[in-house]
């Protein structure tokens, strides 16, 4: 099996349990902070992945280690943070559905902040059709929605893309993707840490004797943290950080389907077209690859 296949299995798994980690937190969310959420999960997949990783990373410059240390700051303490608090404000659906944009966020930053590809004119079209579903979404008229938890998603995505980014160039370090999540892991922790003691009063330690609270906490730390941050870093190494995040476009239809059969959550007619503009604007900007793909596929036909 070849590694650009792995990359898309490791890819697949990581977005069916990401699209089940917004339901996750929904539950967990009644009893706790989302810095608290977030520090549990995150310290249970640290010790995951110490045990599993045996190796530490030397360190060679500080150049290097601003990688982790900014990888940690985007990836694993601001996405999280801003999409727990966004949780707080509006549906599990509607935090799915607009982490979806991430590809847009990621080739954007890609164009102009790297310089590097282009941005053709469906992928405008593409861009500007998902922000108008975003905006049907945020305005469904949905009980218990507040359009900041929607604004909150949104500015959770650039910061996704930004991760990305920095994990693309990290994997150029050629180092083992156990011990690169776990110093990615380490640097999020250090840096939630204030957050968490700024926020906090005094620590129920009586919520941990429910079963649920406890089955959803290792769910997150190990399946979708541990698990997941190495199955993400692997299909970019593998894929390239905006063919990766493509695979975020399923996530929307998965969290939707969760949110309704678990959390009880309704559509209405304007949340379907929502969803169904945000897909279609992320289907055409994705239209050029593609073809440049089927371009490429029949020229190696021919010479081969």
């Amino acid at each position: 099996m070849s590694n650009t296949i792995k990359g898309h299995l490791s890819a697949s798994l990581t977005v069916i349990i990401w699209a089940l980690t917004f339901i996750s937190t929904k539950i967990l969310l009644k009893d706790f902070l989302p810095i608290e959420i977030l520090f549990i999960r995150f310290l249970i997949g640290f010790f995951v992945l110490t045990i599993a990783s045996r190796k530490i990373l030397p360190f060679k410059s500080w150049r290097e280690e601003g990688y982790y240390i900014f990888a940690g700051l985007f990836g694993v303490f601001l996405y999280y943070y801003l999409e727990n608090v966004a949780l707080t404000f509006t549906l599990a659906m509607n935090v799915g559905i607009i982490g979806s944009v991430s590809p847009f966020m990621t080739a954007l930053l890609s164009r102009f902040v790297l310089k590097q590809g282009k941005i053709p004119r469906v992928f405008v079209l593409g861009f500007i059709c998902s922000m108008i579903g975003i905006v049907l979404i945020s305005l469904s008229g949905a009980i218990n929605v507040h359009p900041l938890g929607d604004i909150l998603a949104l500015i959770a995505t650039v910061c996704w893309a930004v991760y990305s980014l920095i994990v693309n160039k990290i994997s150029d370090f050629g180092y083992s993707i156990f011990a690169v999540t776990q110093r990615i892991f380490f640097y999020g922790l250090i840096v939630m840490t204030p957050v968490l003691f700024l926020s906090i009063d005094s620590f129920a330690f009586s919520r941990f004797t429910q079963i649920e609270t406890v089955g959803n906490l290792l769910f997150l730390g190990v399946g979708a943290s541990a698990l997941c941050f190495v199955t993400w870093n692997f299909s970019v190494k593998n894929l390239g950080a905006v063919r990766a995040t493509l695979y975020i476009y399923t996530i929307p239809m998965l969290t939707t389907l969760a949110s309704v059969l678990i959390l009880g959550e309704s559509l209405t007619s304007r949340t379907v077209i929502g969803i169904l503009l945000t897909l279609t604007g992320l289907v055409l900007s994705e239209l050029p690859s593609l073809l440049q793909q089927r371009k490429n596929k029949k020229q190696t036909h021919l010479h081969g």
